[in-house]
C-alpha cells in the first residue's frame, strides 16, 4: 500500500467477508452498521458533494463522511466543536484526572451487559467522588466531575474505564465560597478505591436480584446465586485500582486533556504500520510493564472482531457531566462559582491551539486572503459548514450526490426512463445541470452525451422505497 496510509477502513475492505463468515452470526446490528460505515466512509458508496467559493469560484469535491462516533476518520472536527463548547464551562482553577478501572474478572459480564454495567460504572464513580468530596474530614466541598467512558486498552482488549477530569475544589455546602484542595493532592486514593468498590458491587448484586443481568455464553454458570455470590466475594477481597494526578494547570491544559480523551476511538490510524497477507501491524504500550513501547501483530479477522468489541449501544452517552456541572444546574452553579472566583467567562478563541481553530474555520486555498468582515456564518442558499479556505466566504454547495434510500425527494432528472432503471440526476435549477458533469467523473455513473435530453421527472418517496427494497441504485444529486 504504497503512497496510502494504512486506515482501519482499509482492514475492513480487505477482510470483512472473512470475519462476517467467522462471526457474522453473532455480531449486533450496532456492529454490522459500523462495520459497514467505516468501510464506505468518505468513499463513493456515501456520495460526493461540490462546494464552491463565493469570491474566487474554486470548486472543491470531496466524498462524503459518515459521521458514525466509532469512526477514527470522523472524530476530529466534532471533538473540536465539542472543546469549543466546552472551553465556557471551565473554570480558572487546576484540574484533577482521576481514573476509576476495575477488574479484569469484570470485562466478559460487562461485555454481556453493556448498558447496563456501563451505566452503573458512571453511577458508582461519580456518587464516589461527590460523597468523599463533600465530606468535611476530606473536602467538605460540592465539585463538578466530567466523565469519559473507554472501553479499551493499547491491545484492543476489552477494559472499560472512566477518565474523569474534576476542578481541584468546590462550592461550599451552604454555597458560600470556593474551596480549594490542596496543591499537591485532591482526594484519598485508598478511600476512592473502596468506596467505588463497595458501590459497584452493590449495584451488581441488586441487578442480579433484580433479573436485570444476562449470563449468556460462557457465563452462564453463574447465573446461579452460589457462583455469581462467590464472585462478588472474590472481588471485595481484591484491590481496584483507581489512580489520581496531582492537580494540574488551568482551563488550557484542560482542553488539551480533553482533547486526548473525549472523542477517541479503539485505535488510530495512526499507529496502524502495515497490513500484510492477512496480519495487521500496529504499535501500542504495555501497561503492565512501564508503558513499554511496541509492535504487536494480529490476524485480520481477530483485529475486527476486537475493534468491534467497543461498539457502544445505541445512543448511549458515554460523556457525562455530574454536581456542578450537570446539565439541569451548570450555568447557575458556575456564574456563583466565578463569583467566588472573582473570574470571568473565558473565551474559547484563547483556549483552542491553532490547529483547531483552522480546522474549525477551513478556508480556501485559492483565493490566499482572508476578510473578517465576511465573518463565518453561511450565506443564503445552499452552504457548506465551512467558510473558503482563501476568502473566508462560506463555500456554496453546489450539488450533492448520495445513495437513495427512503427519504422524499424534490425532483430527478433522468434520461426517459423509469427512475428504477435509470441513473438519474436532480435538477436544482436547470442551469446547474453542466456542473454534474464534474461531479460525476468521481463516480460510476456514466456521464449523458448530451445533457439537453436530461428532463425533469417528479419521483416519489414510495417508488424510492420501493426501488431501494430491490436493491437498485440509485444516485442522486441534491442540495445539502
Amino acid at each position: 500500500m504504497t503512497g496510502h496510509r494504512l486506515e482501519v477502513a482499509d482492514v475492513f475492505h480487505a477482510h470483512q467477508n472473512q470475519f462476517l463468515q467467522r462471526w457474522g452470526h453473532v455480531i449486533s446490528d450496532q456492529q454490522r452498521k459500523v462495520l459497514r460505515d467505516i468501510g464506505r466512509c468518505r468513499t463513493a458508496a456515501l456520495g460526493t458533494h461540490l462546494e464552491r467559493c463565493d469570491r474566487c469560484n474554486y470548486e472543491t469535491v470531496a466524498y462524503d463522511s459518515c459521521r458514525n462516533r466509532h469512526c477514527p476518520k470522523c472524530q476530529s472536527s466534532a471533538r473540536d466543536r465539542w472543546l469549543r463548547q466546552q472551553a465556557s464551562s471551565l473554570l480558572p482553577v487546576p484540574y484533577v484526572h482521576v481514573v476509576f478501572t476495575v477488574p479484569e474478572q469484570l470485562a466478559p459480564l460487562a461485555l454481556r451487559n453493556q448498558r447496563l454495567f456501563y451505566n452503573l460504572l458512571f453511577r458508582a464513580a461519580s456518587e464516589t467522588l461527590l460523597e468523599i468530596a463533600a465530606d468535611p474530614r476530606h473536602l467538605g466541598a460540592r465539585i463538578g466531575v466530567l466523565a469519559v467512558l473507554h472501553t479499551w486498552s493499547q491491545n484492543l482488549g476489552h477494559h472499560p474505564h472512566l477518565h474523569c477530569l474534576v476542578p481541584a475544589g468546590g462550592l461550599a455546602l451552604d454555597r458560600s465560597r470556593w474551596v480549594r484542595s490542596r496543591r499537591d493532592f485532591f482526594l484519598p486514593v485508598r478511600v476512592l478505591s473502596r468506596m467505588f468498590r463497595g458501590k459497584l458491587l452493590a449495584f451488581l448484586k441488586q441487578s442480579y436480584r433484580y433479573n436485570e443481568l444476562r449470563f449468556s455464553g460462557t457465563l452462564a454458570a453463574l447465573s446461579l446465586p452460589r457462583a455469581f455470590h462467590s464472585l462478588i466475594h472474590t472481588l471485595r477481597s481484591k484491590e481496584w485500582v483507581v489512580y489520581s494526578k496531582p492537580p494540574f494547570g488551568g482551563p488550557e491544559h484542560v482542553l488539551k486533556y480533553l482533547a486526548r480523551y473525549t472523542h477517541r476511538v479503539a485505535i488510530a490510524n495512526g499507529r496502524l504500520l502495515s497490513l500484510d497477507s492477512g496480519q495487521v501491524r500496529f504499535r501500542w504500550r504495555d501497561s503492565r510493564h512501564n508503558n513499554r513501547s511496541g509492535v504487536m501483530t494480529l490476524d485480520a479477522v481477530e483485529f475486527i472482531r476486537r475493534f468491534l468489541l467497543h461498539v457502544l449501544p445505541l445512543r448511549f452517552v458515554k460523556i457525562r457531566h455530574f454536581g456542578l456541572l450537570a446539565n439541569r444546574n451548570r450555568h447557575e452553579a458556575l456564574a456563583l462559582c466565578r463569583i467566588h472566583l472573582h473570574a470571568t467567562p473565558p473565551d474559547s478563541g484563547t483556549l483552542l491551539t491553532e490547529p483547531q481553530k483552522s480546522a474549525l474555520n477551513r478556508s480556501c486555498p485559492q483565493c490566499q486572503t482572508r476578510h473578517p468582515a465576511c465573518g463565518h456564518a453561511p450565506t443564503v442558499g445552499w452552504a457548506s459548514h465551512f467558510p473558503c479556505p482563501a476568502c473566508s466566504r462560506a463555500l456554496r454547495l453546489i450539488l450533492r450526490k448520495i445513495m437513495l434510500t427512503c427519504r422524499p425527494t424534490r425532483f430527478l432528472a433522468s434520461t426517459r426512463a423509469h427512475p428504477a432503471n435509470a441513473t438519474p440526476w436532480l435538477e436544482s435549477p436547470p442551469h446547474n445541470l453542466k456542473l454534474a458533469c464534474s461531479l460525476l467523473l468521481h463516480s460510476a455513473s456514466p456521464v449523458p452525451d448530451e445533457l439537453t435530453q436530461v428532463s425533469a421527472i417528479r419521483f416519489s418517496a414510495q417508488s424510492a422505497a420501493s426501488a431501494h427494497r430491490k436493491q437498485h441504485s440509485i444516485p442522486i444529486l441534491l442540495p445539502r
